[in-house]
C-alpha cells in the first residue's frame, strides 16, 4: 500500500530506467530514493542510510518479462536509522513514482539494522569519556591516548539492560606510534559494552592478570621484512589479441556462457542468469551471509562472533583494485555504486575485476593404437572482488570454466585477531608470537545457488558411494555402487558433506532429460571440512543455524534472501534458514534454491603472523548428463606448436616414449 504524502509523489522525477529490471542500482536512482526519504515526515537530521538495495522482482516476473510481459516494477529497499531515538525502518521505495510501497518500523526484539559506519566511530569518544573505562586503562598504566578502539558487533545474549538497545563491544589496543599495527598490542582482559544511542558506557569487564605483548606486527616495515628475496624472474601475461569475453552494461558474454553481473552493499557481487549454450544452469548466485565464530570461552570473549555481511554489510569495504597489483593480466574492471550513510551515491573505482586465466589441459589423450595424439587447453573466467572487514581481507573469486563448471572460492588474508596468550597449553588459542594469542575461529560462508537447471523444475538428489557386501551377485567383494536419496521436502533438507561417501547433491531437472533418458544435471561438489563447532544450545548455534549443515534446500521465495534472515544484528536467533524450513515445501519437481555452507576453520599458527598468506574456501558446481558428450571437443587446439608429437611407435607393443621433448613437439602443452 503506498503510504507517501500524495504531494510528494506529484513531486518526483523519476530517474531513467535501465535497460534490464535486474540492473544494479544507478547513482540517479539512489539520488531519487534520497529524495523520497529527505521528504518523509519521520526523517530528520540525525537519519542515516543502513542500506540502499535493489528490491529485485519475483523470479516468475523476470522470466515472464523475456516472453514479453510486462516490465517489472523498479523500486529499491532503504533501510533507515535515527541515530538518536534508534527508530529502525525498512522500506520499499518505487522508482517510478517514489511511493512508498511499504515500512516495516523494528522494535529491537528481532533484530536490528546492521551497524553503521557513525556508530564505530562514536565508540572512541563514548568510552574516553566514561571515568570507569580511563580507570581501567591507568590501572594497566595506559591513558586514552595510548589505545585505539576496535568495535564489534555484540551478538545476543539476554544480558540484564540491552534488549532493544543498540549495543557494541569494544577491546582496547596499545599503538605505540602512528604507523605501529596496533594487532600486536591487544589490551586484554578489559571489554567495554556500550549503548551508541545513549552514547554510555553501560558496563565493563575487567579481568586484570594481562600483560600486554610486546611483540612487532609492523609487516610493512623493511626492517621486519629483511632483505627483499632475489631470483624471481618477470612474469608477464598478455593477451595479444585482447579478452574473450564482452561486457556490455552488467552482461557478460563468454564462450558459451550467457550471464549479467550486479553488486550489493550487503552481498557484494551477485551473478545473475547464467546459461551455457543458451540453456539455464543458475538464475542467480551469491554470498548470502557468513559468521566467524570465535572459541575462546573467557570472559572477554565468549560473545565474539561476526556476521560480516548481515551485522557489517562487507559488500560497502570493497576495495579499490590496482593494475599489476590485485589483478595481472588483460583486465577489465567494473565500478560498484553504492550509498553511503547520508544517502548520496558513492562509486567503488575498479570494484570488480574480471580477466580469462589458463587452466592446464582441458583435455588430452595420446592413443596407442592410431597414433592420435591430441590437447586442448582449458581457460576460466574469473570474476572478483576484495572486502576489507577490520582485521581481515575476504577475495570472492566466481570461476566460469569452459566445460560448463562453475566455481567459487573465497580467499582469506589480512591479520589475525589477537589476545594474550594466557599461558602454556591454553586450548582455546595458538601462541603465534611472545606473550601474543590468537583464538582458534571458523569462518563459514553461505552460499545461495537459485538454481534453474533446464528451467524452473528441479530436484536435488544426495548421492553416496557404498559397499556392497560379498554375495550370490558380489562373490568377490569387489563391487560397489551409489545411493541416490531424494531430497524431498525443506524439514529434511539440513545434510553434512561426507568425504568417506564422496557425497555430493545433484539439481537434477525433473522435465528434461538426455537422449538416454537421464535427467539433465549439475552437481555441487562440497570441500568437506567441520560445520559450526559452537554446541548446539549456544547463541551462536541458534543465530547462525544455516552453519550447522552443508547443505539446506527451500523452495523459491523472493523474500528468503539472507540465510541468517534480513536483520540480523543482535538478533536472539531462529531467523533465516529455521524460518524458511518451518513450512516444510515439497522440493520434488519445484523452483529451488540451495543454501551451502562452506568454509574453514583456523587454528593460527606462527606463519600466520604478523600479515597471514593466502587461505582458500571454495565449492564446484559441474554438469552432470547436461550434454549427451564432452561439451567441449570443438575448442581449437593451441596454436603452433602443439601438433601430434611425431617418433613415437603407437603400436599395441609400443610403450617406448623415449623421445625428448623439446618445445615444438609436442610435449610443451601437458600442463
Amino acid at each position: 500500500m503506498t503510504i507517501t504524502d500524495p504531494t510528494v509523489v506529484a513531486a518526483f522525477a523519476a530517474p531513467p530506467a535501465p535497460s534490464h529490471p535486474l540492473a544494479s542500482l544507478s547513482a540517479a536512482e539512489i539520488d531519487a530514493v534520497r529524495a523520497v526519504v529527505l521528504a518523509l515526515p519521520t526523517t530528520t537530521e540525525r537519519t542515516r542510510f543502513a542500506y540502499v538495495g535493489l528490491e529485485e522482482p519475483h523470479k516468475g516476473e523476470i522470466l515472464a518479462w523475456e516472453q514479453g510481459a510486462a516490465v517489472p516494477e523498479r523500486a529499491a529497499r532503504v533501510q533507515l536509522l535515527d541515530m538518536t531515538t534508534t527508530r529502525s525502518s525498512d522500506l520499499i521505495v518505487s522508482l517510478r513514482t517514489g511511493a512508498v510501497l511499504r515500512e516495516t518500523v523494528l522494535d529491537g526484539t528481532a533484530g536490528q539494522l546492521p551497524i553503521l559506519d557513525a556508530e564505530f566511530e562514536e565508540v572512541g569518544v563514548i568510552a574516553n569519556e566514561d571515568e570507569a573505562w580511563v580507570a581501567a586503562l591507568a590501572a594497566r598504566g595506559l591513558s586514552v591516548d595510548d589505545v585505539v578502539l576496535v568495535p564489534l558487533s555484540a551478538g545476543s545474549y539476554g544480558l540484564p539492560g540491552e534488549e532493544g538497545r543498540r549495543i557494541l563491544r569494544t577491546f582496547a589496543f596499545r599503538q605505540d606510534h602512528p604507523k605501529d599495527h596496533p594487532w600486536a598490542h591487544p589490551v586484554d582482559g578489559l571489554t567495554a559494552y556500550i549503548d551508541v544511542a545513549a552514547r554510555a558506557v553501560i558496563d565493563i569487564v575487567d579481568t586484570p592478570g594481562f600483560m600486554v605483548p610486546e611483540t612487532s606486527g609492523n609487516f610493512d616495515d623493511p626492517e621486519l621484512q629483511g632483505a627483499p628475496l632475489e631470483g624471481l624472474k618477470p612474469i608477464v601475461i598478455t593477451q595479444p589479441e585482447g579478452s574473450s569475453f564482452t561486457v556490455d552494461d552488467e552482461h557478460v558474454v563468454w564462450g558459451d556462457w550467457d550471464l549479467r553481473i550486479g553488486f550489493d552493499t550487503r552481498e557484494g557481487l551477485i551473478l545473475r542468469q547464467l546459461t551455457f549454450k543458451d540453456r539455464p544452469v543458475m538464475y542467480r548466485g551469491s554470498i548470502s551471509e557468513m559468521v566467524v565464530p570465535y572459541a575462546d570461552p573467557a570472559p572477554n570473549r565468549f560473545w565474539q562472533n561476526y556476521f560480516d555481511t548481515g551485522e557489517y554489510l562487507f559488500g560497502r569495504y570493497t576495495n579499490e583494485l590496482e593494475l599489476g597489483c590485485d589483478c595481472v593480466g588483460d583486465i577489465t574492471y567494473v565500478d560498484a555504486v553504492l550509498a553511503d550513510e547520508l544517502g548520496a551515491p558513492r562509486t567503488v573505482r575498479n570494484g570488480v575485476c574480471m580477466h580469462e586465466e589458463d587452466f592446464g589441459s582441458l583435455w588430452k589423450h595420446t592413443d596407442i593404437f592410431t597414433g592420435s595424439s591430441e590437447v586442448r587447453r582449458q581457460r576460466r573466467l574469473v570474476i572478483s572482488f576484495f572486502t576489507t572487514v577490520g582485521n581481515y581481507d575476504y577475495g570472492f573469486f566466481w570461476y566460469l570454466y569452459l566445460d560448463g563448471t562453475i566455481e567459487c572460492e573465497a580467499k582469506l588474508t589480512g591479520i589475525l585477531f589477537t589476545s594474550a596468550y594466557p599461558g602454556e597449553d591454553y586450548p582455546f588459542a595458538s601462541q603465534v608470537a611472545p606473550g601474543l594469542g590468537a583464538p582458534y575461529h571458523q569462518h563459514l560462508f553461505s552460499a545461495r545457488l537459485d538454481m534453474t537447471v533446464d528451467g524452473v523444475a528441479n530436484v536435488v538428489n544426495e548421492i553416496d558411494a557404498v559397499r556392497v557386501p560379498v554375495s550370490a551377485t558380489n562373490p568377490a567383494g569387489n563391487a560397489f555402487t551409489k545411493q541416490v536419496t531424494p531430497i524431498t521436502s525443506e524439514l529434511v533438507s539440513g545434510r553434512v558433506a561426507d568425504g568417506a561417501r564422496n557425497r555430493v547433491w545433484q539439481i537434477a531437472s525433473t522435465e528434461q532429460t538426455t537422449s538416454l533418458g537421464q535427467p539433465t544435471s549439475y552437481v555441487l561438489f562440497p570441500t568437506e571440512t567441520p560445520v559450526l563447532l559452537a554446541d548446539d544450545d549456544s547463541s551462536i548455534a541458534s543465530r547462525a543455524a544455516f552453519a550447522t549443515k552443508n547443505l539446506f534446500v527451500t523452495k523459491y521465495d523472493p523474500d528468503e534472501r539472507y540465510a541468517a534472515g534480513d536483520f540480523v544484528n543482535q538478533h536472539p536467533g531462529g531467523a533465516g534458514i529455521p524460518a524458511f524450513i518451518a513450512g516444510d515445501e515439497p522440493l520434488v519437481g519445484e523452483d529451488l534454491v540451495l543454501w551451502h555452507t562452506f568454509g574453514l576453520t583456523h587454528f593460527p599458527r606462527n606463519e600466520d603472523w604478523p600479515v597471514m598468506p593466502m587461505d582458500y574456501a571454495k565449492f564446484t558446481l559441474k554438469p552432470y548428463n547436461f550434454f549427451e558428450r564432452n561439451p567441449v571437443l570443438n575448442v581449437p587446439a593451441p596454436a603452433g606448436h602443439c601438433a601430434p608429437a611425431s617418433g613415437h611407435d603407437h603400436s599395441a607393443h609400443g610403450h617406448d616414449h623415449s623421445a625428448q621433448g623439446h618445445a615444438g613437439d609436442g610435449h610443451a602443452c601437458h600442463c
